[in-house]
């Protein structure tokens, strides 16, 4: 019975987390014209506190332990994530938000590719099937991209599921089972880098109250709770069922943005992004029969 109550447990928090991860387009879309880096730098901001708190309560007091503990995965990972952080945020800038979001659901099979390519994991023929499928997924919506004008932000959303992808590999190939302290220092890395090129380029830290208002909300509570939330489930459900799990947010994200703002996208977006989807489900459920054998120290 506990053992069920702690998997039901595990798959609400999962999808609560996803589901506050789908605010993150309208979010963006409500600071205006605030620029990337800026918006990298005032979300980072918010994030870093909430994770410093979640990890000091899970260390016993000793967060830094924690931390150091990443050695070069953590900080190798982390730096990763400031492409991945700095490029989501470009990506839905720059394009339509559903097309964005359908196309950062690629990280998980970019991640099988990378894994192959530098830790030597075998990819199942399963996987190999959904990457051809969704690759024919990519292909319309990078094309339909390309016809409105919006393929850098497409390419943007490609670099930012890559980055992603490398910081998961990251972390396997440093056998991390815990990878907050890795965005921990993700979070750090990306206050500094965005500081560096506002002040490099000449840019402004200042932003309306609202938009600062708005990032810090971001990082704090729609990163940073979703992080904790996250890694809480992801303890008690298999990584399989975490990949349906989290196809929430993809479906949520295009959603808000209607609801709240009226942005829609073409159909060439959502047929491109349900044959995406679809790939990933299948290479998800396959996967259950298959898991992966754990990670040990």
């Amino acid at each position: 019975m506990a053992g069920g109550t702690g998997y039901r447990r595990g798959v609400a928090l999962v999808v609560a987390a996803a589901a506050l991860w789908s605010l993150m387009g309208l979010a963006i879309r409500l600071m205006g014209d605030a620029g990337t880096w800026q918006v990298l730098f005032w979300r980072s901001f918010g994030l870093v506190p909430v994770l410093f708190f979640v990890i000091l309560r899970r260390s016993g007091g000793k967060p830094l332990t924690l931390v150091r503990a990443t050695g070069w995965a953590g900080a190798i990972g982390g730096t990763g994530l400031v492409f991945a952080f700095a490029g989501a945020i470009f990506a839905i800038q720059s394009a339509p938000v559903a097309n964005a979001v359908f196309l950062f659901a690629a990280a998980p099979l970019m991640t099988a590719v990378m894994a192959w390519l530098l830790l030597g994991e075998p990819v199942r023929s399963a996987t190999w099937a959904a990457i051809a499928v969704a690759g024919i997924g990519i292909f319309v919506m990078v094309r339909e991209g390309l016809a409105l004008g919006a393929g850098i932000g497409n390419v943007a959303a490609l670099l930012s599921a890559a980055g992603f992808a490398a910081f998961t590999v990251t972390l396997r190939w440093g056998r991390l089972g815990d990878m907050l302290p890795a965005v921990l220092i993700g979070g750090v890395l990306s206050v500094a880098v965005s500081a560096i090129v506002i002040a490099l380029s000449g840019e402004d830290f200042a932003l309306p109250p609202r938009a600062v208002a708005i990032a810090l909300l971001m990082g704090a509570l729609i990163l940073g709770g979703g992080m904790a939330s996250y890694t809480a489930g992801s303890r008690a459900v298999p990584a399989a069922e975490i990949g349906i799990l989290s196809l929430v947010e993809v479906m949520l994200a295009p959603v808000w943005v209607w609801l709240f703002l009226g942005e829609g996208a073409s159909a060439a977006t959502f047929v491109g992004g349900a044959i995406l989807l679809v790939a990933i489900a299948l290479n998800a459920l396959t996967g259950m029969r298959h898991r992966p054998p754990p990670i040990t120290a």
